[in-house]
């Protein structure tokens, strides 16, 4: 698992053939890479920082916070934030989880 602030990164087998994705990732739509060409795991609502993977590969899932995420990278790149250690990660599939917090009455994610 890798873990950067309010991202954990935990790593999910492929599918049943080389370079398939596996079941968490069927059906979710690719998401675009952000004006500068990353990968936008998290966006700082407060900062504008963003938790953000650069190399080749594709980031799946809808667009809001609480939505299911999934990240292939096929040779592997780095997570970055401007406020946190950049992290080398290795090749391979990996659900994206924000964290979340409990407020009375709700539990929601984490704002950064």
């Amino acid at each position: 698992m890798y873990r950067q602030g309010d991202v954990l990164l935990v790593p999910i087998g492929a599918g049943p053939a080389d370079g398939e994705p596996p079941a968490a990732a069927a059906g979710l739509p690719v998401r675009p890479r952000d004006g500068r060409g990353r990968m936008v795991l998290a966006l700082g609502e407060a900062t504008g920082h963003a938790h953000a993977v650069l190399g080749p590969g594709e980031l799946r899932g809808g667009a809001r916070p609480e939505d299911a995420s999934v990240l292939h990278l096929p040779e592997g790149g780095r997570l970055v934030h401007e406020e946190h250690r950049t992290l080398s990660l290795p090749r391979g599939w990996y659900r994206v989880i924000r964290q979340r917090e409990y407020v009375p009455g709700a539990v929601r994610i984490v704002a950064d």
